[in-house]
């Protein structure tokens, strides 16, 4: 039996197996091949090339380069001269880019390359390999516009966009960040995105970094950069993080908006509203004063104009004094509206007694007004930070509020929950309710809808500053004809 050395040379050794193998390797190549001759004659073409040019065997063999390609193609790659360079210098020749269109079929894009054909160191004939790169190349059209949109996102952002590695070092740096800091891409690269901080904020900085770098999520957070004049500027960061291939954090991306103009107008807003509640107080301070400062006035004039009867007298003397303690009165209660007299006798207390004992001192009045009191307390120690008679001051008001709304009786209850860290209190009545209207107005100082000489509206206005000295917050919530409910939420201790 022969050996496969043996059937190698017997199949070598034919012509026709040669042929045949040579035509099984030219119909395999994914390229386009042409086979010219020193003529620059078409010796051999592969299907490849037949399919995507348009043409049949017969017309291309033994054709010439020139009535192969189309004369513009020919003049604009000079491919005739390169072919013959090929021949006369017998080293391999890569091309350029072609871009060919065949009669009813759309425009493909080639890069070609010549190769020599030697027999015994002589270049017979020239082999030119074409490979359609028309996909590669829209590829990277569609690659370069999306850069190129990318690009111009970030150069014309009105964010801050920053790109940095993991170690917080800035990568990118865009416009928008140039422009807000005074800090150019250039002298801000490979700097410490922390070094840009203020001080206060640089551990926040760090961490918020480190976290990314493990792959964990950040929430967005406020940091404020030191610009180049040393002013502050806040800014809202919001962070992501870049994975590579293997899914492991390779990069960070913060994109920061400026706040300072939102601080700004912020600022602004918050001073109107100063001012009008300025207005508001002014105008409530000379109309709660008006009243008895007008009546100790005719008083006075009744005096001074000489009364004889003892009776008069003594009742002008009266309405003089009622109107210094009215006026005397709405002082005090404006001092406490400002500035609340023990608002730094803070200490440890159980609210539960606190609330206890302000309902048992305001019970002989709900029973007068045929009110139904229950309370509801848990069983242990409710303990919070706080100041006993401003807490107080502060249920004796919402309790006598809520007798004032039910003048022909009804419910009134009152509760303690402690849940989550804070602890509230309930004053829930079944009284006349609150017009929805009036209940955005009703912690606002001089605001009452109450009659004159009925109330100063300063009440409510104080309990809401006593609370948030206590770093809680006083709600309503009201429907007419159907009563109220005030929640005091205090953190516990």
């Amino acid at each position: 039996m022969a050996t496969r050395r043996e059937w190698s040379n017997i199949l070598l050794s034919s012509d026709k197996w040669q042929e045949h193998l040579y035509d099984m390797l030219l119909e395999s190549i994914p390229s386009s091949v042409l086979l010219v001759d020193r003529s620059l004659r078409v010796m051999s073409a592969n299907r490849n090339f037949l399919e995507k040019a348009r043409r049949d065997e017969r017309s291309t063999i033994g054709a010439s380069l020139n009535d192969v390609f189309p004369t513009p193609i020919l003049e604009f790659t000079r491919v005739e001269e390169k072919v013959r360079r090929v021949f006369e210098q017998g080293e391999l020749l890569r091309g350029e880019q072609i871009t060919y269109r065949a009669p009813g079929i759309p425009t493909r894009m080639y890069y070609y390359t010549v190769v020599p054909v030697k027999a015994d160191g002589r270049v017979e004939c020239a082999m030119i390999l074409m490979d359609d790169i028309t996909e590669k190349v829209r590829l990277v059209e569609q690659a370069h516009l999306v850069q190129a949109r990318l690009a111009n996102v970030v150069e014309y952002a009105n964010d801050l966009l920053v790109s940095a590695d993991i170690a917080g070092c800035i990568v990118t740096w865009n416009p928008a960040a140039e422009r807000a800091t005074g800090f150019s891409s250039r002298e801000v690269q490979g700097r410490a995105m922390v070094d840009l901080c203020d001080p206060a904020d640089r551990e926040d900085m760090r961490s918020m970094i480190q976290q990314m770098a493990r792959g964990q999520m950040v929430s967005s957070r406020e940091l404020r950069l030191v610009a180049r004049s040393g002013a502050l500027i806040p800014v809202a960061w919001a962070f992501s993080s870049m994975r590579d291939e293997a899914g492991k954090v390779s990069a960070l991306v913060a994109v920061g908006r400026d706040l300072t103009e939102r601080h700004t107008f912020e600022a602004q807003l918050a001073q109107n509203v100063k001012l009008a509640a300025l207005g508001v107080m002014a105008g409530g301070i000379a109309h709660e004063l008006r009243n008895p400062l007008s009546v100790s006035y005719s008083a006075a004039q009744f005096l001074k104009d000489g009364a004889m009867d003892p009776a008069f007298q003594e009742e002008c003397i009266q309405k003089i004094l009622d109107g210094i303690n009215r006026a005397s009165g709405i002082i005090e209660n404006l001092l406490r509206f400002s500035r609340p007299s023990e608002g730094g006798n803070m200490k440890v207390i159980d609210l539960v007694p606190v609330v206890r004992e302000t309902v048992r001192l305001l019970s002989n009045q709900g029973a007068l007004q045929k009110v139904s009191v229950s309370e509801d307390y848990p069983a242990g120690s409710i303990l919070i930070n706080g100041n006993t008679s401003q807490l107080q001051q502060v249920l004796m008001n919402l309790i006598v509020n809520a007798y004032a709304a039910m003048s022909k009786g009804g419910d009134l209850k009152i509760a303690i929950r402690s849940e989550g860290g804070r602890v509230t209190v309930f004053v829930r009545d079944t009284g006349s309710g609150i017009a929805e209207s009036n209940t955005a107005k009703i912690f606002d100082p001089f605001f009452t809808t109450k009659g004159a000489g009925g109330g100063t509206g300063l009440g409510l206005s104080i309990c809401h500053t006593i609370i948030s000295q206590h770093q809680g917050r006083i709600d309503v919530d009201s429907k007419i004809g159907q009563g109220s409910t005030f929640t005091v939420s205090l953190p516990a201790r």
